[in-house]
């Protein structure tokens, strides 16, 4: 079984509120709009570490992060990625990939609306984490934990970190 925080859209933010979400993850996935490359620092120690860039990254994160992220875990193929869509409105380089590659699981950002449904046409769980950074339009921040264990995702969960905005 792997433990699973899937976090997103931090925009350089960094926060112990976050941090107390993530201790207990196997691994952490971040979908992207990172910013800042310190603000990432403390999750790279605490888990294995997979992410992607997104539209906000410079080059010192995409020196390191790829735009489209495919690997394995628990049996399950994932694709992640940072702008992507939905199902019924992928953007045609998603949908070109998805039908390529065939994930079980396809993961995007940049909407911080947080967003989990299954894709019955493409065969696949869509999951956005929303944003837990305190840049933009969303109202609450947010994060998503799961377990992976014998190629299916288990106890997924939505985990609210407070308003956007307000700083503790």
């Amino acid at each position: 079984m792997k433990r699973i925080a899937l976090i997103s859209d931090n925009h350089s933010y960094y926060g112990e509120d976050v941090t107390e979400h993530l201790k207990d993850a196997d691994e952490i996935w971040h979908s992207g709009d990172i910013g800042d490359l310190s603000s990432i620092t403390k999750y790279r120690e605490m888990a294995d570490f997979k992410a992607v860039y997104g539209n906000i990254d410079d080059m010192s994160v995409k020196e390191l992060y790829p735009l489209n992220l495919i690997f394995i875990c628990g049996g399950l193929k994932v694709f992640m990625t940072h702008i992507g869509g939905y199902p019924g409105k992928y953007s045609q380089r998603v949908i070109d990939i998805i039908r390529l590659e065939k994930p079980n699981i396809f993961i995007c950002g940049h909407s911080h609306i947080c967003k989990v449904m299954p894709d019955k046409i493409n065969n696949l769980l869509h999951m956005n984490p929303g944003a837990y950074g305190h840049y933009g339009f969303h109202k609450i921040r947010t994060i998503l934990k799961f377990e992976i264990s014998d190629g299916k995702v288990h106890h997924l969960r939505a985990v609210e970190l407070g308003i956007r905005g307000i700083l503790k």
